[in-house]
């Protein structure tokens, strides 16, 4: 993990969930219609879901891209990131992510073919929003429950749908407050990592006020403490979700399939 955060910086669910509702609309106020989205996808039960990551640094991009599910009954889900050339990793990374924990293979090359590793995102200083290559659905969510302001930009047709398209910022420190419990962890790290605090999105609703897509960009020091501008690490995250209501084939790692990092012997 820490070897693929470290690729990254080169390169460049929360809440419980009420029954699903038929009465869900969309706000006429745009602050409260985006506030409430995570709430109202949360009720269809589960989505599937795109991912792409884009990180940019003064001299290298790299993108990657996901795709996957959440359960927002069981509050799991699980995606599949391809890893760009010249990370420190080949082929797919697979992320099963749970609130307040995530599981990974094929993360690293002292990983066992097979095995997963088992983090608690208070372990990683950006709460696993951008450190895996993927923003989890139920994170980049999350984020919108912090939001301070929002614009509505104008409304689009999508796949024969209408949706409303806002953009703003938002505070990920009032969005874990906001998410709490432990879907809230990751919110709350990232808010102390991130340099930029009022973090710019873009959203797109439909009209019972689920989310369809969610652009979030994030700002980091690639240089430790650094605050110059060629230091800084921009991160663009976009979550896409449709399929409302279908099954997500997501499942936690059984004990037998966790790889832990033993402690080098004690020189005698």
């Amino acid at each position: 993990m820490a070897v693929l955060a470290a690729a990254l910086t080169a390169c460049g669910g929360g809440g419980s969930h009420s029954p699903a509702s038929s009465a869900d609309q969309l706000s006429g106020d745009p602050l409260t219609a985006v506030r409430s989205a995570p709430d109202i996808t949360g009720r269809t039960g589960s989505a599937k879901a795109t991912t792409e990551l884009v990180t940019e640094s003064a001299e290298k991009k790299a993108v990657f891209n996901g795709s996957g599910g959440y359960d927002y009954v069981n509050r799991i889900g699980k995606l599949e990131i391809s890893v760009p050339p010249g990370a420190a990793t080949t082929g797919k990374i697979v992320e099963v992510v749970l609130p307040g924990t995530v599981y990974l293979q094929n993360s690293g090359a002292k990983i066992p073919e097979g095995k997963w590793v088992r983090l608690d995102v208070r372990q990683l200083p950006d709460g696993n929003l951008v450190s895996s290559g993927a923003t989890d659905p139920a994170s980049a969510a999350g984020a919108l429950r912090g939001v301070q302001k929002a614009d509505l930009v104008g409304t689009e047709t999508v796949g024969g749908l209408e949706l409303k398209h806002y953009k703003g910022t938002l505070d990920l420190a009032k969005a874990a407050d906001a998410t709490g419990g432990r879907g809230g962890d990751g919110l709350r790290m990232a808010a102390q990592t991130f340099t930029v605090k009022e973090v710019p999105y873009e959203v797109w609703l439909d009209g019972q006020g689920r989310l369809h897509k969610v652009v979030e960009t994030f700002s980091f020091a690639g240089v430790a403490g650094s605050k110059e501008a060629k230091d800084q690490v921009k991160v663009v995250s976009t979550v896409s979700l449709g399929e409302f209501g279908a099954a997500v084939d997501a499942t936690e790692p059984g004990a037998s399939d966790i790889f832990s990092m033993k402690p080098s012997a004690s020189p005698s």
